[in-house]
């Protein structure tokens, strides 16, 4: 393998503070700095867009770094952390009113200062993203870049078969009409149910204020995904950092 003191290349930019890129990537937890030297070396590895060479600097907080094509956040200042919302806490960090709120299942444990992404109601619960990178949390927010996010809800009422079909079609609420990306009915028990609902509205209560317009209000809501990110065993009140290739497929979703 060629050395890592190779002439970077011509056009890389070099700001003051940017470190040698293999550098950058085992401090983002690609692999070891030999590993990281051999992506680069292998042209797997591109900065702004240009194919980067071996003596190539980066600055973490500026540039955009992809390696094999997927989009690297390699700024170690940056948090991502997937939190299960127990039923019965506010969506916010701290509470004027002193009710539990999101920051006091984090503790000591995250230094830096996140907000959560979106919201779920103090009755519902599931999956909620937290975050300090402003500019992806307001892509997955806004309903231009359509990120979907699933539900698990139970509801009452026996399902007619044609639910699904009528939901896709699109229901007509009080501040316009919301359609869904897919249902299905997971379970049924007596005259309750299951139901599997994705969507990518974000207005406030959509899921709940849809279902009951339609005849079957809702009991109980989980969020089980947003995106490519899902709840999975996460276990209520817990938070986890998510992976490089979870804040990738973030990232790919809103079209970075």
């Amino acid at each position: 393998m060629p050395r890592d003191d190779r002439t970077p290349s011509p056009d890389a930019p070099v700001y003051e503070g940017a470190e040698r890129l293999q550098k950058v990537l085992a401090a983002a937890g690609v692999g070891s700095r030999r590993a990281c030297e051999d992506l680069i070396f292998r042209r797997r590895v591109t900065v702004n867009g240009r194919v980067a060479q071996l003596g190539d600097r980066a600055d973490p907080s500026r540039d955009v770094i992809h390696v094999d094509g997927e989009r690297l956040q390699a700024d170690t200042r940056l948090v991502y952390l997937a939190m299960n919302k127990p039923r019965g806490v506010v969506s916010t960090m701290a509470d004027e009113k002193g009710r539990t709120a999101l920051a006091d299942f984090l503790g000591n444990r995250v230094e830096q200062r996140v907000y959560h992404v979106g919201r779920l109601d103090a009755d519902s619960e599931g999956l909620l993203l937290l975050t300090n990178d402003g500019t992806l949390a307001h892509k997955l927010m806004h309903p231009s870049y359509g990120v979907q996010k699933t539900y698990l809800c139970q509801v009452s009422g026996l399902i007619p078969r044609n639910l699904g079909k009528r939901l896709m079609a699109g229901v007509e609420l009080e501040d316009g009409p919301v359609k869904v990306d897919s249902f299905r009915v997971v379970d049924t028990l007596g005259k309750t149910a299951q139901v599997e609902v994705s969507l990518h509205e974000g207005r406030k209560h959509i899921v709940r204020r849809l279902l009951a317009e339609v005849g079957h209000p809702v009991s109980r809501l989980v969020r089980t995904a947003i995106g490519p990110i899902r709840l999975g065993d996460l276990r209520a009140g817990r938070t986890r950092r998510l992976t490089n290739a979870e804040v990738a497929a973030l990232f790919r979703a809103v079209g970075d």
